[in-house]
């Protein structure tokens, strides 16, 4: 129980910038980072819930409300997937060869593609948030959003070749098998069953869109790297709630 207590405690260490009282790190727990990646989400989500809620219920302007509510699974994560959102983007956007692309993702300078990428990124964000906003329903949706994007992320990391430069792919890797994957799966089992148990039917359209979303932009990113790294994950994992947060809206407008 104390290696879980510390795969989790690591996890949030890791993936988020929510303080913690002291600093834990085991290398013989690394290998629980993974599976404990959507219950980070959990929390997550059920702090842009509640203060989605917070919001609505204050009355705060709806423009700045829908901006706050925008950035805030940006600031909580410490800005760590829109890292790679951006690198990724600024490297698959050049239509270099695979070598002028790899330098590209490592090149710790910001690109043009990046920074056109990551405007239209907010610019929709914003948009899609707005209409959620407008419409004041399902906003529980937002926690199965957060938690069903991690476990496509950590599902990838497990299932697909890493790249051979990626340090990230192959340390959380490291003593996992198919235990994991069955947890992770389970987890995303229960959260679609807590969609329809909350939502209906539209929250499987939600969680579809999640999962979708994270499987195309990770197919179309894989194909260019021939492997994933934690920059690619970060890319598919910030275009996937993207997906839901847009599906959500429109749900939320009929």
């Amino acid at each position: 129980m104390i290696r879980y207590f510390k795969g989790l405690y690591m996890s949030f260490g890791m993936f988020c910038v929510i303080p913690l009282p002291k600093q834990i790190w085991d290398d013989k727990c690394m290998n629980l980072m993974l599976p404990c990646f959507p219950l980070v989400g959990a929390v997550i989500g059920a702090l842009w819930w509640g203060l989605a809620e917070f919001l609505v219920f204050a009355g705060v302007h709806i423009v700045l409300a829908s901006a706050l509510l925008a950035v805030f699974p940006f600031f909580i994560t410490g800005f760590l997937h829109l890292d790679g959102y951006m690198d990724t983007s600024d490297a698959v956007m050049s239509r270099r060869p695979l070598e002028d692309k790899l330098r590209i993702l490592k090149d710790p300078h910001t690109g043009a593609f990046a920074v056109i990428m990551v405007a239209a990124l907010f610019m929709l964000q914003f948009a899609a948030v707005y209409v959620v906003v407008e419409n004041s329903q399902y906003l529980i949706m937002l926690i199965f959003i957060s938690v069903i994007s991690r476990c496509c992320a950590a599902l990838a990391n497990l299932c697909m070749k890493p790249m051979a430069q990626s340090g990230y792919g192959n340390m959380f890797r490291q003593n996992t098998g198919i235990p994991h994957i069955l947890f992770l799966a389970f987890i995303l089992l229960v959260s679609l069953g807590l969609c329809f148990w909350s939502v209906g039917i539209y929250g499987l359209i939600v969680a579809a869109s999640v999962i979708l979303g994270f499987s195309m932009a990770m197919a179309y990113a894989y194909k260019d790297f021939k492997g994933i790294s934690g920059d690619l994950i970060g890319y598919s994992l910030v275009l996937s709630e993207l997906c839901g947060l847009f599906s959500f809206a429109v749900i939320g407008g009929l």
